[in-house]
């Protein structure tokens, strides 16, 4: 469909060429769909400040009636405009979520489980992995919602001080309960706290197998929460930030064995050693996940013993501390092939694994197990180890640090191109060996 653009600013309508739509378009920060002649613009003058929902300090949020020969919106005081905003919670929205449907994901794990670092290696990875491996972009669809996690990139992987031993706490800071990584809107008598997600594009290239890369383009929604949103009466009308759940495509349980006493004393060094300075806390890890899936099921209307339909994958964090429990020692290439001209995610070498971290987890962490089972059907177990580089103890510090020239992350892509490929193979294709017949 074409956009509605109303009176144009001293051009000819037939000038602008059609954008192909959405029929619908979702807010990734309210989770309101609207249609895209309802969308908002933000003004750019000076003069135009203050918003009813956003406060004093930030632009006027408009209906327009002028564009320019680009279709961009001309505001009253005659400027143009460049950015939209949704109509419900006047929030900017990227204009690329207009044309491609969002793929949202969410990121939850116990605090200090290095959700993260996780976070921050997959995305640094898959910058390089998804155009090269699998002719598919991978760009910041709104660089302001991202600029935390770029700084966070930075800071791990083009660190300038490469050979010094730098405390890891030094390195990326952990997930907020409040700060740059959520937005305060008023609606009303009502202030209401969003989180704000990283987002970005992910389009099939020059080569990509697909068939209709319009089709199987999506704006990519990452949430990522503070472990401590998930305790009781952290979720309500006022800070519904966990309430991505219930729409998400995809959810990536981080489970940091480390924080596991019965796991602990089998890691690299035990309990006395470096895995007790890496992972000071000791939690109970499985009720992270009650806890979110009893909240899915409160927001999308299920019933207690509804099970997930989507794609759970369990992350085991921090392999670098336990490889030596698994006969491979956790596996040093990636688990995708090339079959032809189409390069996939091997399916069988990642079920395969999968496997063998459950019976793992069973003989150690059933309860995890139980917890996993009873709330969703599709659960893949996937190991990863973010940094990939032995942690040392800085002997001015005694706090334990690592030299960015030695970060290593093994498998950290591995968790969202596999969703990837569950929920969406004309992106991220699935290989799977087919078995010979007599």
């Amino acid at each position: 469909m074409a956009i509605a653009l109303g009176h144009y600013d001293q051009v000819a309508a037939g000038a602008i060429s059609p954008l192909k739509l959405l029929p619908q378009v979702t807010c990734p920060h309210c989770w309101e769909r609207f249609s895209p002649e309802q969308v908002l613009w933000i003004s750019e003058h000076l003069d135009l400040l203050g918003d009813p929902f956003l406060g004093p300090e930030s632009q006027q949020r408009f209906l327009p009636s002028r564009y320019t020969l680009e279709g961009d919106a001309v505001d009253p005081k005659g400027m143009t405009c460049r950015t939209m905003a949704c109509p419900r919670c006047h929030l900017p929205i990227p204009r690329a979520m207009m044309e491609m449907e969002p793929l949202f994901v969410s990121i939850l794990g116990a605090p200090a489980s290095g959700k993260s670092y996780f976070l921050t290696a997959m995305t640094w990875q898959l910058r390089r992995t998804l155009p090269i491996q699998f002719k598919v972009g991978f760009t910041d669809a709104d660089p302001a919602s991202n600029r935390s996690l770029n700084d966070c990139e930075e800071s791990l992987f083009l660190n300038p001080d490469q050979a010094e031993v730098i405390p890891l706490g030094g390195l990326i800071r952990k997930t907020e309960l409040q700060g740059e990584l959520y937005d305060t809107v008023t609606y009303g008598q009502q202030t209401v706290n969003y989180p704000r997600p990283f987002l970005f594009a992910m389009q099939p290239q020059d080569g990509h197998p697909g068939g209709d890369p319009e089709k199987a383009a999506r704006m990519l929604c990452l949430y990522d929460n503070a472990g401590e949103h998930f305790q009781p009466g952290q979720d309500s009308s006022s800070s519904p930030v966990t309430r991505h759940l219930a729409r998400s495509q995809a959810i990536l349980f981080l489970f940091d064995p480390t924080q596991d006493l019965r796991f602990r004393t089998l890691c690299r060094g035990g309990d006395a050693g470096e895995t007790s300075q890496r992972a000071a806390r000791l939690s109970r890890q499985e009720t992270i996940l009650n806890e979110a899936a009893a909240r899915i099921r409160r927001h999308a209307g299920l019933s207690q013993n509804a099970r997930f339909e989507s794609p759970l994958i369990v992350v085991l964090s921090k392999l670098d501390e336990w490889a030596h429990l698994l006969d491979d020692d956790g596996g040093e290439d990636e688990p995708w092939r090339a079959q032809g001209n189409l390069t996939g995610v091997d399916v069988e070498r990642i079920e395969r694994r999968s496997a063998v971290l459950r019976a793992l987890l069973m003989q150690h962490c059933p309860e995890l197990v139980a917890a996993v089972q009873s709330f969703a059907k599709d659960v893949t177990y996937i190991a990863v180890s973010s940094l990939g580089a032995r942690v040392e103890i800085d002997p001015q510090t005694g706090l334990p640090g690592i030299r960015p020239r030695d970060i290593r992350p093994r498998w950290v892509t591995v968790p969202l191109l596999f969703a990837v490929s569950r929920v969406l193979p004309a992106l991220v294709p699935r290989l799977i060996r087919r078995v010979k017949t007599a």
